[in-house]
């Protein structure tokens, strides 16, 4: 009888196959389970190529294979911090998509003995008691790695012995600092050190030997507060030689082949404080007879690529970079200050070269089109938000009275025309407060104010909303690569966390219809002006997911627009850059348009700028969080009014309502109950006496720690309610159908 013969795979029969034996599968498993031999095994061996090209398949550590998206049961980490619980917090090295799964590697695992930066080679097994993807690990060794320099305080304890204090606050190692590796480091100076390269005994216990690498300065002084997030997060400060010289040699603008916008009068309009003008705008009712009720805007961006050519050193810099970052007492720019402010920053009464769009909207606010030219412009005023405002409103300066009639009110004329159409297409309108440090000339934290939202704010961003709308649907239209500014839809989980938690304040947010912002915008409008307001907008942003850049187009769900990019800001963004670029070739406006590097790399680029938005975003909360720190160090012992932003079963997370300051109350010392933490519904509940802490709800606290070197404010919750024990009447018990209980017993 002959042997039936075994079909080759197909992609899903693999696909099935890898996922019903999750584990260490090598490629030799897989010809083995489908009888490949000989010859065939080439053809495996492509397919298996094709699907990881694809994204269907991972290789994991020593080439096994799992499926992707998911992580190997095997694989090499480093821990990146611990969580609340004390347990620690890991990242796959390898990993390619956009954000990893969390990784928890619980404090009982003693195996490595393992610190924040350390690199371990585990074995994963799926949380299964978590409702989204994560993962626990199990430390199969230590690995040896590179060394990692620390950022810390230096602490002379007697002639011979010093300490370093990490002000990272996830690490909570501390640093033993022999005599002889001290370097000249003083008590109470900001310090690097390397933790790799100190002599210690194997025998060793107690803290981490360390050696002093870097004096920063001490930590009293203002300035250190940045300094503190710069080197934590690797944010290049220093230009490169080749690339100052380039900034140097570059020339003052003259005409040559562009358009004359220099008889317009353009105006920029900046924060007060504003260090570098990307931006002007102009505005008239148009002339056009058949567009009765239109307008014509025009909005003159910085010609950086002008300046920054494909390959330049000017080029690398800001590319490693990715963008600017801005602290409350400096800016770490993208670009030399030659340039960002300088040749490309759009100066008043000065020749600036512009990339430029005409944009032309019916009555309705609908654009009609619109038209890109290079030109050359001189700005006729650099007004801030609160002048520009304040002008339209009748309290006019002597630097906006000239441009009232001429360039303010068409302005703003325009403004209410756009927004009918910002209106119709209703993006998300959140309300989200934010503040504003402010500094003396030393660099001292004098106030922290909450800061001002003006129509003037609105205005200038739908203008540029409208520009950078036009940038993405012209490279469309030719057909030109572009690096687009994605925004997705919130992911299904979240939306069901966001269901239940409106829920359990009476409200209903409705399931199975398509997700656009107007749906939000719904909840936000039936909270307004309600004790619930504040803490629904947070919900609903944390619910959001995050916008990246990305050569694959899936729209802006945030906007409510089919395809966007980032044009307005090139002196500070490298994204908008490469937008410029790719304009100027699809539109033949000259030879310094997109190179072939430039497409080649483009879609490593937009996963490159992405990753260094986030970190400077990151470095620019934590170094707020030290400013505010420093300003409330002065008021511990005092009380404040506050309200809960964040619940974990580690404590509560509270908002300063007078300076928005981020305090955390410890749960172990919310004393005279135990409490249960429902995430949720984000509330922590006392098991005996009912009271319940919820996301939103208003506390007084104690300021009991201010630590400017982490930026943490440690606080006690004042409630009598709780101190006294007082026998209230216990919630129902959660229902094991899919219900919750939908009343608050708390207020």
């Amino acid at each position: 009888m002959t042997k039936a013969k075994t079909p080759f795979p197909t992609k899903d029969d693999i696909l099935a196959f890898v996922k019903d034996n999750p584990g260490k599968l090598s490629k030799r498993d897989i010809a083995r389970a489908f009888h490949i031999r000989g010859d065939k095994r080439i053809a495996l061996k492509k397919l298996l190529r094709e699907m990881s090209q694809d994204g269907l398949l991972d290789k994991g550590h020593k080439g096994s294979v799992h499926v992707g998206g998911d992580l190997p049961p095997v694989c090499v980490v480093e821990v990146t911090g611990l969580d609340k619980m004390g347990d620690l917090m890991a990242r796959p090295i390898d990993f390619k998509g956009e954000a990893p799964p969390p990784i928890t590697i619980f404090a009982e695992d003693k195996r490595g003995n393992l610190s924040v930066h350390d690199q371990a080679l585990v074995r994963l097994a799926q949380d299964r008691d978590s409702k989204e993807v994560s993962y626990v690990a199990k430390v199969i060794r230590k690995l040896e790695r590179a060394s990692i320099l620390v950022m810390g305080v230096f602490r002379r304890e007697d002639d011979n012995i010093a300490h370093v204090h990490p002000t990272d606050k996830k690490n909570r190692n501390h640093y033993l600092i022999a005599k002889c590796d001290w370097n000249g480091a003083r008590d109470g100076e900001l310090v690097l050190v390397d933790a790799r390269t100190a002599k210690t005994s194997r025998r060793h216990m107690g803290p981490k030997r360390a050696v002093v690498k870097d004096c920063l300065g001490s930590l009293d002084e203002p300035k250190s507060i940045s300094l503190i997030a710069i080197h934590t997060h690797g944010i290049l400060t220093e230009f490169t030689e080749q690339a100052l010289v380039e900034a140097g040699k570059s020339i003052e603008p003259a005409l040559d082949n562009r358009v004359d916008l220099r008889s317009l009068p353009l105006i920029t309009v900046d924060p007060a404080d504003a260090r570098d003008h990307d931006d002007a705008i102009w505005a008239e009712k148009d002339t056009d007879p058949k567009n009765d009720g239109g307008w014509h805007v025009i909005i003159a961006i910085a010609d950086v690529a002008h300046y920054v050519t494909p390959g330049s050193a000017l080029e690398k810099d800001a590319r490693t970079r990715g963008n600017s970052t801005y602290f409350p007492d400096r800016v770490v720019p993208m670009l030399p200050e030659a340039l960002s402010n300088g040749l490309c920053s759009l100066k008043e009464g000065e020749d600036r070269y512009t990339l430029a769009v005409h944009i032309w909207f019916d009555r309705r606010g609908k654009k009609i089109r619109h038209k890109f030219v290079r030109a050359l412009m001189r700005s006729a005023g650099g007004l801030s938000y609160e002048e520009f405002q304040s002008a339209h409103e009748g309290q006019v300066s002597d630097r906006a009275a000239p441009l009232l009639d001429t360039v303010i009110e068409p302005l703003y004329g325009a403004y209410e025309c756009l927004k009918r159409g910002r209106d119709y297409r209703e993006p998300l309108n959140l309300v989200m407060p934010e503040r504003k440090i402010i500094l003396d000339d030393a660099s001292n934290v004098t106030g922290i104010h909450p800061r001002q939202a003006l129509d003037a704010h609105k205005l200038v961003e739908e203008f540029m909303i409208q520009a950078n709308v036009a940038a993405a649907e012209e490279l469309e239209q030719k057909g030109w690569p572009c690096i687009y500014r994605i925004h997705e839809q919130p992911s299904e989980e979240k939306l069901n966390a966001l269901r239940e938690f409106l829920a359990s304040l009476g409200y209903n947010f409705a399931k199975g219809m398509v997700q656009r912002p107007k749906l939000f915008n719904n909840i936000l409008r039936k909270v307004e002006d309600t004790p619930h307001s504040e803490v629904i907008n947070i919900i609903i942003l944390r619910t959001q997911s995050q916008a990246i850049y990305s050569t694959d187009n899936q729209g802006h769900f945030g906007l409510s627009l089919a395809r966007y990019a980032h044009f307005t800001s090139p002196i500070r963004r490298f994204a908008d850059l490469m937008v410029h670029r790719a304009l100027i070739g699809a539109l033949k406006l000259g030879s310094d348009g997109l190179a072939k590097a430039d497409r080649e790399n483009m879609v490593e680029t937009a996963d490159h700028i992405s990753k260094t938005e986030r970190i400077s975003m990151i470095a620019e909360r934590e170094s707020t969080d030290r400013y505010v720190a420093a300003f409330m160090g002065q008021h511990v012992g005092e009380e404040f009014n506050a309200r809960i932003a964040g619940v974990s079963r580690a404590g509560l997370f509270v908002a300063f309502e007078e300076t928005g300051g981020d305090g955390f109350i410890p749960v172990s010392s919310m004393v005279g109950d135990y409490f249960r933490h429902d995430k949720d519904l984000h509330m922590l509940e006392g098991e005996y006496t009912g009271i319940i802490y919820q996301l939103g709800d208003a506390v007084t606290v104690r300021l009991k720690q201010a630590n400017r070197m982490t930026g943490g404010l440690l606080c006690e919750l004042i409630d009598p309610q709780l101190t006294s024990k007082s026998n209230r009447k216990k919630p129902p018990a959660k229902s094991k159908g899919r219900g919750r209980p939908s009343r608050r017993q708390k207020k």
